[in-house]
């Protein structure tokens, strides 16, 4: 089937609108809402205010924040690697990675100090969530911050596996400070206007708010039940 090509679209439709007995409706058109309060929140705020709110989120959601500047981010991450006592990490094949300084030179690096490094590799399919399984620290780089929340959002591709953020036992986002916006209202903005733009999205838009954590036991926090126990952002500023 070619993609994009709905296959017998209008007799679904009409058999759906036939069994809840009542008239198919041909044309729906988005309400215009008198109040929009979503749009309202730290709107006047400055670019360095979200970055505060961003660092006093991650106190609440058990994520350290470090800042640099873009030359000092290989070096950040060779000591937060060093921190964790890791042996093995793994990244996304992501260019944006190597701007940052994760580059031949800082894999190098991590080899000196016995740090085994695997890049994600789509010609090894499943191999790679295997690979994830066993890794020590994960990295990726974060599409769009969320002050508010604390969250960075990944847009998965074929170089860019999920399993990178979640499988590995500690996890480290990079993240550019122009990245930041207040919070998810425009973070789903940006990936609305993408699709009206005719830009093909990522079927699987990730939304990572610090290590992995329950509440559902008597409300009683834990951290680090299904995913990775700690987590580390660095912040670039890149403004």
């Amino acid at each position: 089937m070619p993609r994009g090509n709905i296959q017998h679209r209008e007799n679904f439709l009409n058999h759906i609108a036939e069994q809840s007995g009542r008239p198919r409706s041909q044309h729906v058109e988005r309400p215009a809402w008198k109040q929009q309060p979503q749009w309202q929140v730290f709107k006047h705020e400055s670019s360095d205010k979200w970055v505060e709110r961003f660092k006093k989120q991650c106190e609440h959601i058990h994520t350290d924040v470090i800042e640099t500047e873009t030359a000092g981010v290989g070096e950040t991450v060779a000591e937060t690697i060093g921190r964790y006592q890791a042996a093995s990490l793994m990244m996304w094949e992501d260019p944006r990675l190597e701007e940052a300084g994760l580059n031949k030179h800082f894999r190098e690096q991590m080899a000196n100090l016995g740090v085994e490094t695997h890049i994600w590799d789509k010609s090894k399919g499943r191999e790679n969530i295997n690979i994830a399984e066993q890794t020590h620290v994960g990295i990726t780089y974060s599409d769009i911050t969320l002050a508010e929340s604390g969250t960075v959002v990944l847009f998965s591709s074929a170089d860019k596996g999920r399993a990178v953020s979640l499988l590995p036992e500690t996890y480290i986002a990079i993240i550019p400070q122009s990245s930041i916006v207040p919070r998810m209202s425009q973070a789903t903005q940006q990936i609305h206007q993408r699709v009206q733009n005719g830009e093909t999205i990522p079927s699987c838009i990730n939304f990572i708010s610090g290590p992995s954590n329950s509440a559902d036991i008597e409300m009683s926090l834990v951290v680090g039940v299904h995913g990775p126990v700690k987590a580390t952002y660095i912040l670039i500023n890149d403004q």
